[in-house]
């Protein structure tokens, strides 16, 4: 799916307000993570080289495990790399729906366009808009979060 990347960084957050946002509630366990995470070196240099190039869109909700886990990594992945982590927030399941997995209002309408089924859903666009993957819930290919985003780049160059 190719989109506008403007119109999405004034539809998301960057991660470092998405932080910024994190209920008491649950903040803790997002800067513990974020604190003691530590970034495979070798995909962290490869993504050092390639930032300009990528921006990184997630959807995310404070209460989710994975989100937890994943999401303060892209934090972490930012501040080494420059690349630019930009966050879809605020989502709500709709347990009153039998036909809805998410309440839209107040999920962003953006859960539907990109038919975002489990959350983290980590989508990775080029500069154009051109999305080039995604990673949902956990790397699956690769042992880490950063080392997937590199295979997933490194397959589309």
């Amino acid at each position: 799916m190719d989109v506008p990347l403007t119109e999405i960084r004034n539809k998301t957050l960057a991660i470092r307000d998405y932080f910024n946002d994190i209920d008491q509630r649950f903040l803790e366990k997002f800067l513990v993570r974020k604190q003691t995470y530590m970034l495979n070196e070798e995909a962290r240099n490869q993504l050092q080289q390639l930032a300009q190039n990528y921006t990184i869109v997630a959807f995310s909700a404070q209460w989710c495990k994975d989100c937890i886990t994943n999401i303060p990594i892209l934090y972490v992945l930012e501040e080494a790399t420059g690349i630019e982590i930009r966050i879809f927030a605020g989502i709500k399941t709709d347990p009153l729906s039998h036909t809805r997995k998410w309440r839209i209002p107040p999920s962003p309408p953006e859960m539907a366009t990109f038919t975002i089924e489990k959350i983290p859903t980590i989508i990775i666009f080029d500069k154009q808009g051109h999305e080039i993957g995604r990673i949902i819930e956990n790397p699956k290919l690769a042992p880490t979060l950063e080392q997937e985003i590199v295979m997933i780049i490194k397959s589309k160059q």
